[in-house]
């Protein structure tokens, strides 16, 4: 009955462990420009056109004109996976599908203005998605305890202001202001005190699973507003190499939302309708809250024009994933749980700082079309199968990028790119709780075999 607490700290999790993001590593999206996505995101340096707001705001002195750029990065993810064992907190097998596929296709899409409002100061403003993933298991299956479905869209709202102080040095800054909301779907075991009297006056655990089917669930919504900064520099060191800088700061949230909850089957359904478990803590509705904190990065970038028609690129980020080491759900009311009582539910995912580094190329074939590729190494967060969620079967990855730039006469440019993201396949166990909070799930393990695939599309008007 303990169960329950976990959909809410999903819905955490949703905001600050990004579930199915097969796309990046930990919780990022993946990729906020589909011309840096060409090159796998090794082009930082470049300044192609307003989306280095995202990259590195200092470039948009590098440009041309004013402009616009709309991004749209349609993500198709696949996770196959097959639980090797589940049980409930007494050690009984949890009943129910065993194996299945996890895919639904996410679209983000991603909008970049700038505006030269001097030769030596540029103004920009961006709209992207950090964050974002959807994650959804069958309702019946054995992993349902732990989390069955987990959503989460972040938008981030950024205005910048580029510097150039001389023909090589430009500074960058910017204020981000991130918007997350999240949705989780949890099931519980209302019946684990009856199965444990069952179990020990000896009855057979088949017996006692087919006569205490107690399984309830709820449905969590949450949102929340934080506030964060990016700071920027690039050098051109001379008319061919070019290096740059970027900070991204962690973004705090308190995200608050409430949990819904119902009965699942016609037994527990009656104690349900009757307030019975209100006497344990759960009422159709309640509110919960979670506090968490999305990591800083630092990306370190460059470009070499090799000749007048390639360029080569070259990325290298760190992430402080370890941030995300510890977060608490807290519930509105206390509950009984197997250990007395607890109003909160904990979860240690106990991550560890990521690096990521890219390789990318351009080639101008023709003067309006060019060609583009890249490479990528993608670290994984997560230390071990037994840190790893059901929910975020995170594993190290690689990216396979191609793309291509066409220029339309002097104001329009069309970006198209695909990704394809290799994840290693991953190995998730996890013991039962501890029966000290507000979750009661038994022990499980389970084996994932990841993929994703990314088609972009971008268009660009240059006010010339």
């Amino acid at each position: 009955m303990i169960h329950f607490n976990l959909k809410k700290t999903a819905f955490i999790l949703s905001a600050a462990l990004l579930s199915t993001a097969v796309q990046a590593s930990g919780y990022h999206f993946g990729t906020q420009s589909v011309n840096a996505q060409g090159t796998a995101n090794a082009a930082a340096a470049e300044a192609a056109d307003a989306s280095t707001i995202f990259y590195n705001p200092a470039g948009l002195t590098k440009l041309d004109s004013s402009q616009i750029s709309v991004n749209a990065n349609i993500v198709f993810p696949s996770i196959h996976y097959e639980a090797e064992s589940a049980t409930d907190f007494t050690g009984i097998p949890v009943q129910g599908s065993k194996s299945g596929k996890i895919t639904k296709t996410t679209v983000a899409p991603h909008v970049y203005g700038a505006y030269k409002a001097s030769d030596d100061v540029t103004l920009g403003l961006g709209v992207y998605v950090p964050f974002g993933s959807a994650t959804e298991y069958e309702k019946d299956s054995v992993l349902r305890h732990n989390i069955n479905k987990l959503g989460l869209t972040t938008i981030a709202i950024e205005p910048v202001v580029a510097w150039k102080l001389n023909d090589r040095h430009s500074f960058g800054a910017g204020i981000i202001a991130q918007h997350t909301s999240a949705e989780l779907r949890k099931y519980a075991d209302w019946g684990i005190k009856q199965k444990a009297v069952a179990k020990a006056s000896g009855k057979p655990d088949a017996a006692i699973a087919a006569a205490i089917q107690a399984d309830g669930h709820a449905d969590v919504k949450g949102s929340d507003w934080g506030f964060g900064y990016q700071l920027a520099w690039m050098w051109d060191i001379n008319d061919r190499a070019r290096v740059g800088v970027n900070y991204r700061s962690k973004v705090s949230h308190t995200l608050e939302g409430t949990a819904e909850w119902a009965a699942d089957g016609a037994a527990v359904k009656q104690a349900w309708d009757s307030g019975a478990m209100a006497a344990l803590g759960y009422v159709p509705n309640e509110k919960a809250s979670v506090k968490i904190v999305t990591p800083e990065s630092l990306s370190v970038h460059g470009m070499y024009r090799a000749t007048d028609k390639t360029n080569l690129f070259g990325d290298v980020t760190w992430t402080r994933h370890s941030r995300f080491n510890k977060a608490e759900l807290v519930f509105e009311k206390e509950k009984i749980i197997v250990n007395g009582q607890s109003d909160r539910t904990v979860i240690t995912p106990n991550w560890r700082n990521t690096y990521k580094v890219a390789f990318g190329g351009s080639y101008q074939v023709t003067e309006p079309l060019q060609l583009r590729a890249g490479i990528a190494f993608d670290k994984s967060p997560v230390k071990s199968a037994e840190d790893r969620m059901n929910s975020l079967p995170d594993g190290n990855r690689i990216w396979f990028s191609i793309g291509a730039k066409y220029q339309l006469g002097k104001n329009h440019v069309i970006d198209a790119a695909y990704s394809h993201i290799h994840i290693n396949d991953t190995v998730y166990r996890a013991g039962k709780a501890s029966g000290n909070d507000v979750d009661s799930r038994g022990a499980s393990s389970a084996r994932f075999k990841n993929k994703a695939d990314i088609l972009g599309l971008q268009y660009t008007y240059k006010f010339k």
